[in-house]
């Protein structure tokens, strides 16, 4: 097949980064598939055929053009569904460590959680004790002033009694 029954790959309505993936595919293809199972080695065998095939496909490619005959097509087809297959398979495992990720990110959250509740508790306690103490320490303290009261009172009863006892 000539490179006349090929088409320019820019006319397909892909962007340049989809050309690029296109051509570097349609190399792979060329190539026998990149040695992955399912490989457009399957067939006839490899005989005169498809190494002319082979070498129409690689001018074309070099050319920037597609070659439309059945046999590039069902390489490049075959290439691209494994491509795609690789590309789904990798996604899976991404999002496997995704969710691995989220849940251990859930779990620390959990966990920090738990230890500010457990913090929170106790700071409370702290204030509660320290309210306690604080009323504690008011009720001394009116006790002391009670006391300071009577201590006075009775200094100056002693006081008196001893002016008292010195004028008899």
């Amino acid at each position: 097949m000539s490179v006349a029954t090929s088409i320019p790959d820019t006319s397909l309505g892909l962007t340049s980064s989809e050309i690029q993936i296109l051509r570097q595919q349609q190399q792979i293809a060329l190539q026998g598939g990149g040695g992955h199972a399912g490989s457009v080695s399957r067939g006839r065998g490899s005989g005169r055929n498809s190494n002319s095939s082979s070498r129409a496909t690689s001018a074309a490619s070099s050319q920037g053009r597609l070659l439309l005959d059945p046999m590039s097509l069902r390489a490049l087809s075959h290439q691209l569904e494994y491509l795609q297959e690789q590309i789904h398979h990798r996604i899976e495992h991404l999002e496997d460590q995704m969710q691995a990720s989220i849940q251990n990110s859930r779990d620390r959250a959990g966990n920090v959680i738990r230890n500010a509740d457990a913090e929170i508790a106790r700071t409370r306690a702290i204030l509660a004790s320290i309210d306690e103490l604080e009323n504690e320490l008011a009720k001394i303290g009116h006790i002391r002033d009670i006391v300071k009261s009577f201590r006075a009172r009775i200094e100056s009863y002693d006081h008196r009694l001893d002016q008292a006892a010195r004028r008899r």
